[in-house]
């Protein structure tokens, strides 16, 4: 295999479990030669640059900090959060994510999408650049073998879900694909007015590369299933949890409070929920007052989150610390349910408590109880006395300790960057070559005139606005994958038909 060095250009957009498996995976492949990039929102420029990789802007960006609670608001519902995200968020700025997908990929020996940067599969396979797809998430590959547990759904559903045949799983998925696809209807829109073919379901298929996928999670999680994409490489987690690169300890003051005494209880939000933690902090302060036990909690920079009283004695406060000294020194871990937060506590070997907000984090909760490693409490329940006898049984029944151990040697013992690092060099010294898109080409003829027409509408429009009226008129929704698909789905998908 050639040792040259290659552009690869790295594509994510979300939070900081969007971001930090790709910092991961591009100081992997910066340490064997290579010169990686990272195209993701404009706000970790700083944070990038600083660590000495290569960064590219992808719209849409995000707000100004004290306006991004408001947008958490409706990205964090348990029922139509993902819609929010997908719809409301992404799509009216595929065209000008495509845009920077673009400039991004010249001169690139190879492209790695994230499963929500849409416009990355449009770029490839326009230009002919190889590129691998990465899934974070086992909830991505909507496999009938091992159910998801949808958004939006009654605690365990996962567990009802995995009592059932695939051939009972496999309407529900194929309910939930049709309901979704109206999200993204943006895509095809986008390809036609590029000259390309439709292309497969954007939410599901459409986003796994020909070349190949990474499943950037371990398979204490999700073991491989025969209805992951072809060509579908599981490596384990890639874990990175640091604020910058010059922060390598923890902070003086949160290091005496560890030494002082017996591990504590970890209540942390990761940085997306953490936006919306309501009275999350304050229950959990409560609750570990009432076990007598210390406690640490991760607030996060939301002046909201800052303790309104004193706190109980044992109980102290930080804005942040990286997981990965943190959590191997506590005694449980209470979160919510984020695939990053959810890898760092099972590589740590700590039982956890997850407070399940919305997305993939139900389906997590769900995955560490049936593991046995942990427990979960709905977020609309999360008070303190219940918190309390969950994590009584937590800290004392020793059997979640011993499993939670067990399977953190499984995951410390997997090295997911060196993993996704060799299928990367190996797909480069398949597709060889030189870059598809040379570097210094003009954007806005490579691009060519993608403006979305606001003219008169369309069949399809016209067939979308039948669809609303419809599911308006029938008000009778099952809560199926999305927590959204209606009843009327049949009626529904017959009547779009029709009009396209």
């Amino acid at each position: 295999m050639s040792k040259q060095s290659k552009r690869i250009v790295l594509f994510t957009w979300g939070s900081f479990g969007d971001l930090h498996p790709y910092i991961a995976l591009a100081q992997g492949l910066k340490e064997r030669g290579h010169r990686p990039a990272i195209a993701t929102v404009a706000f970790y420029r700083e944070k990038i640059e600083g660590m000495g990789i290569d960064f590219f802007p992808l719209r849409p960006n995000l707000p100004p900090f004290e306006m991004v609670p408001n947008l958490a608001r409706r990205w964090m519902q348990s029922r139509g959060g993902t819609k929010a995200v997908v719809r409301d968020t992404l799509m009216p700025s595929l065209r000008l994510m495509y845009e920077d997908a673009v400039t991004a990929a010249q001169g690139a020996d190879l492209l790695l999408s994230h499963p929500i940067t849409y416009a990355v599969p449009i770029v490839a396979e326009k230009f002919g650049i190889p590129w691998l797809s990465t899934v974070l998430q086992p909830i991505v590959f909507a496999s009938v073998y091992d159910p998801p547990t949808p958004p939006g759904t009654p605690g365990h559903t996962g567990w009802l879900m995995h009592q059932l045949p695939p051939g009972a799983v496999a309407p529900i998925v194929k309910l939930a694909k049709i309901d979704t696809l109206r999200w993204a209807k943006e895509v095809p829109r986008l390809r036609a007015d590029l000259g390309m073919p439709t292309g497969r379901h954007p939410i599901f298929e459409g986003q796994f590369s020909p070349y190949g996928t990474l499943v950037l999670f371990s398979s204490a999680l999700a073991k491989p299933q025969s209805d992951w994409p072809v060509n579908a490489v599981q490596t384990g987690f890639c874990f990175y949890d640091r604020l910058s690169d010059k922060e390598a300890t923890l902070e003086p003051a949160l290091e005496a409070f560890l030494n002082a005494g017996e591990p504590p209880i970890l209540f942390t939000l990761g940085t997306a929920a953490v936006l919306m933690a309501g009275d999350f902090f304050r229950q959990s302060a409560e609750a570990a007052r009432m076990l007598h036990r210390r406690a640490i909690l991760l607030i996060g920079k939301d002046p909201r989150n800052r303790p309104d009283r004193p706190l109980p004695e044992g109980v102290v406060a930080f804005e942040y610390a990286p997981y990965s000294q943190l959590m191997k020194r506590s005694a449980v871990v209470v979160h919510q349910g984020g695939v990053g937060t959810t890898g760092q506590a099972l590589a740590a070997g700590r039982p956890q408590l997850i407070v399940p907000f919305a997305h993939d984090q139900p389906d997590h909760a769900d995955r560490i109880y049936r593991l046995g490693v942990g427990r979960q409490v709905p977020r609309i329940r999360y008070q303190a006395r219940r918190v309390a006898k969950e994590l009584g049984k937590l800290l004392y029944d020793p059997r979640y300790a011993v499993r939670a151990a067990e399977v953190g040697r499984q995951v410390q013992a997997e090295d997911g960057v060196a993993a996704a690092c060799d299928r990367i060099e190996q797909v480069l010294w398949q597709t060889g070559g030189g870059p598809r898109l040379p570097e210094g080409g003009d954007v806005s003829e490579l691009v060519g005139d993608i403006s979305d027409d606001m003219g008169a509408p369309s069949t399809r429009d016209a067939a979308t606005a039948t669809v609303r009226r419809l599911i308006r008129r029938g008000r009778a929704r099952l809560r199926l994958f999305t927590g959204t698909s209606s009843v009327y789905l049949k009626r529904i998908s017959e009547t779009f038909n029709e009009r396209r």
